[in-house]
């Protein structure tokens, strides 16, 4: 399930992102045996024309990883609002149930981790599990600081869930006295794929969504 009518870490169909990847690096790898292999055989304009073939395919690749990342906006959540993480399909939607500081100074917000039912499949057995990818999160405040939660409570981000699972997680951040407009960047965490598959939030200049508190 995907539909640019909601809010995700993609802004292109995740099946197509995750195909369009392994089909480029496997042209990556052909296309690079193929030319020394005409090479080697002294057959060099036949190495060439390989070259000059995995070049232009590179070069629309790029085009479109750059065109899809142009194209993103940054959003910010409302309370309540769900941003889903579509790996290959776009089972899992998070959302911020509460935010408050605390009386040490320390702030604190709950996020809530949901399994939809409905993107799965009816040949899906029902209690099959979804372990979730690692995640990142990051309380920005509005002069652009970054923290990183200094304890987590409650359900660990990492736990399966069956569909129609939910639990929470309390992330909590230890911020100085001047920070102030608070957003959460909840986002995958990035490896060296992400960076080059098509619309994924992680990829070169592609925009992100935030929760606002």
């Amino acid at each position: 399930m995907w539909t640019a009518n909601f809010a995700s870490n993609m802004n292109f169909p995740a099946p197509l992102a995750v195909l369009g990847f392994l089909a480029a690096m496997l042209g990556l790898v052909l296309g690079i045996a193929g030319a020394l292999i005409f090479w080697f055989a002294r057959k060099p304009k036949f190495a060439r024309a390989t070259a000059i073939t995995l070049g232009a395919c590179v070069a629309a690749y790029l085009a479109l990883l750059l065109a899809f990342s142009a194209s993103s906006h940054t959003a910010t959540l409302a309370r309540g609002q769900e941003k889903y993480f579509c790996e290959i399909d776009c089972h899992l939607a998070y959302s911020i149930i509460d935010a408050k500081t605390l009386p040490d100074g320390h702030y604190t917000v709950t996020l809530r981790t949901r399994f939809d039912e409905t993107t799965t499949s009816s040949s899906r057995p029902k209690d099959a599990t979804l372990t979730p990818s690692p995640r990142e999160v990051h309380l920005i405040d509005a002069a652009g600081r970054e923290y990183a939660p200094t304890s987590v409570e409650g359900t660990p981000l990492l736990t399966p869930l069956k569909p129609a699972d939910s639990y929470t997680t309390q992330l909590e951040f230890a911020i100085p006295k001047d920070a102030t407009g608070f957003k959460l960047l909840l986002n995958t965490t990035p490896g060296w794929p992400d960076h080059v598959v098509i619309g994924d939030e992680n990829s070169l200049f592609h925009k992100k969504t935030y929760f606002a508190l």
